[in-house]
């Protein structure tokens, strides 16, 4: 059955992690295009004033407090869509949780305790939605990552927990398309974005956690969710750096990972002190209605790479994949061979 999906003004979005980072960006961008609202997360005044704003100026949205973790709050963000409009269109797994640190230094409570959110939270949602949209149609978008095709060291087991959606988001659709269920399933896979990840994260290491280069805004990823609300799209990776790296992973797997040890392992270390390991999002609510994160560099405020593929052909898609793997294959063999030349003059 071929799935149409309508105008966002015409819709109704459920989308879970709204209370900052990505969530926040796409509620805001989504009323601004006349949908409405249904915003989840474990922060109930950062809700509360988010959808006063909506609000306000002129929108409609309501919130639901919930931990995605729990099956039966996930059951009540689907209750409360019903009771104020009826139902909905498209529903987003955007929450999320992270975790930095060696495999040897994160005790097994905090790795289960991420699962149950990044994990087991898309499970519930998708199945959630898939019982609600089999018969009238809609979208189900989870956010994974461009760490559901590679590994970022340090941020295993987070890596981990996105491997695992994309195999869920996959068999999810497969099995819809058998049934002939028109809903669309789509996967959002982020490159490094400027929100308050880092800020959240649960972090074991001897420096503060940030950003490895390159980061995007996050209105990249808002608007590649939004575009997967009313087109169907298969994936969608966020950012070129992002998509150069999963094409260096697959073309050139050992060198992608001297890259993680050598490079990419300093580069998640700022400067400065960790905060205490108490002040993480994996153990309590952190949403702040705060949208950027601590990235001390550029921030990309478009990627041109997706802008290109959500609007253009499947033979551009091709052409831009191949490029971008190339391309960082050449920057990081360059890169290595400086490293070698270097320890020889020593």
């Amino acid at each position: 059955m071929k799935v149409k999906l309508k105008p966002l003004q015409d819709q109704v979005i459920v989308i879970t992690g709204a209370s900052s980072g990505i969530g926040l960006v796409t509620a805001r961008q989504a009323a601004e295009q006349g949908a409405k609202l249904v915003l989840a997360a474990r922060s109930q005044d950062a809700l509360r004033q988010l959808c006063e704003e909506i609000n306000q100026n002129g929108g409609q949205a309501i919130y639901e407090v919930a931990d995605v973790s729990q099956a039966a709050d996930v059951q009540r963000i689907a209750q409360a869509a019903e009771q104020r409009f009826g139902g909905y269109n498209t529903w987003v797994n955007n929450a999320g949780v992270s975790i930095y640190g060696k495999l040897e230094q994160v005790p097994i409570e905090d790795m289960r305790k991420l699962f149950e959110t990044n994990f087991w939270g898309v499970v519930y949602g998708s199945l959630e939605a898939a019982q609600h949209l089999k018969n009238k149609g809609g979208a189900i978008i989870n956010v994974g990552s461009i760490l559901s095709d590679v590994t970022a060291i340090l941020q295993t087991i987070y890596s981990a927990s996105k491997h695992a959606v994309k195999g869920f988001n996959d068999g999810l659709r497969m099995e819809l398309e058998m049934d002939g269920a028109p809903v669309s399933v789509t996967l959002i896979q982020p490159s490094s974005i400027d929100t308050p990840y880092t800020m959240h994260a649960k972090n074991y290491m001897d420096r503060e956690a940030k950003h490895g280069p390159p980061a995007y805004a996050p209105e990249t990823v808002a608007r590649a969710i939004l575009h997967a609300a009313v087109t169907p799209e298969r994936d969608i990776v966020v950012g070129g750096g992002g998509r150069a790296f999963i094409g260096m992973k697959r073309w050139t797997p050992i060198l992608f990972d001297q890259y993680m040890e050598k490079a990419f392992a300093k580069q998640e270390h700022a400067d400065e002190a960790p905060r205490p390991l108490a002040q993480n999002g994996l153990d309590r609510a952190a949403g702040s209605l705060r949208e950027r994160g601590n990235y001390p560099g550029y921030t990309r405020e478009t990627s041109f790479y997706t802008e290109a593929v959500t609007a253009g052909s499947p033979a551009l898609r091709t052409a831009l994949l191949a490029g971008a793997g190339v391309a960082l294959a050449a920057w990081l063999n360059r890169s290595t061979i400086k490293s070698q030349l270097g320890k020889r003059r020593q």
